[in-house]
């Protein structure tokens, strides 16, 4: 929890290059975001069904993560929510081999990786203390993000019509996200954009 808090602290800090914006009011979580389409796998790649269910088994194994904030509508933060097609590309990066149901998927990557990992990895996907929307990412070109992991991954802003972020992350041997959905949750305190790979925190390969 003490570097959670340390975290947003320095979250906060590192925004202050980019446009200031109206502070937005709603406490809708970002976990009811992930559960509203009733929280099950299907043949959408494109949607968060993997990243939902890490979050959910974390949270069923470590009741006090810091994974949890998720849950909390009335705490700002921006999650960089990974798709499933996401996961597919990290486990055949690990493994060297496709996964096509997700289910399946999912399994492989606990049994690959275990809880403790997954809960990290998350956390990487966190920024605390502060609601950054689509606006404010594109104002933030160079921006290095401290996470809920307290390491940090920086804003890249390709293009701005139409727009097109990287987040840079700590692994320099593999391709860099790119944000593909703004603003999930948009007008609440916690927001989510989601992105076509997984960021790493540290060099897996």
């Amino acid at each position: 929890m003490r570097k959670l808090l340390l975290a947003t602290v320095v979250a906060a800090s590192t925004l202050t290059m980019a446009p200031a914006t109206a502070a937005p009011a709603g406490t809708n979580s970002l976990a009811a975001v992930l559960t509203s389409d009733g929280n099950k796998f299907d043949r959408n790649s494109g949607d968060f069904d993997i990243v939902t269910e890490a979050a959910l088994a974390v949270l069923a194994a470590k009741p006090d993560s810091a994974v949890s904030v998720l849950t909390q509508g009335d705490v700002a933060l921006t999650a960089f929510v990974p798709t499933d097609r996401a996961f597919r590309k990290l486990y055949y990066d690990v493994s060297g081999r496709w996964v096509w149901s997700e289910r399946r998927l999912f399994n492989k990557l606990v049994e690959k990786f275990g809880v403790d990992t997954i809960e990290a990895v998350l956390l990487y996907h966190v920024v605390p203390g502060a609601t950054i929307d689509a606006a404010t990412a594109l104002g933030a070109d160079g921006a290095a993000l401290t996470t809920a992991l307290g390491s940090t991954f920086t804003v890249k802003v390709v293009d701005t019509h139409p727009p097109v972020i990287r987040l840079i992350d700590l692994d320099p041997n593999d391709r860099n996200p790119r944000v593909v959905k703004f603003d999930l949750n948009a007008g609440n305190m916690q927001i989510a954009h989601g992105i076509n790979r997984v960021l790493r925190p540290l060099d897996i390969d």
